[in-house]
């Protein structure tokens, strides 16, 4: 079960747009190595809007992810790849629908 989750919302530079796409590609390896990530998404809301959606089980699982690989990768980068800062928002899921 599910309840809590991280809603990112990313800007691209204009002309990177590419490499943020590549970027949220690649994070989905490091992410299936984070046992308490139960679902991760990359986003693509609009040409240059981008976004990522996970949900875990509880708030330790979420703050290990705040601090693993993809965040700190997202970090680095963003200075570089991103008008502006991630938008990141902590959520509570109210209901969810996964596979079993």
């Amino acid at each position: 079960m599910v309840k809590v989750a991280l809603y990112v919302r990313l800007e691209a530079k204009p002309g990177k747009e590419a490499e943020v796409e590549s970027f949220l590609r690649g994070g989905l390896a490091v992410v299936q190595q984070e046992p308490a990530t139960t679902a991760w998404f990359a986003l693509r809301l609009g040409p240059a809007t981008f976004g990522i959606f996970d949900a875990f089980p509880d708030e330790a699982a979420r703050q290990a992810h705040l601090s693993g690989q993809v965040a700190a990768a997202l970090m680095a980068k963003a200075s570089e790849l991103l008008s502006q800062p991630p938008a990141i928002h902590q959520v509570d899921v109210l209901a969810a629908k996964l596979p079993e």
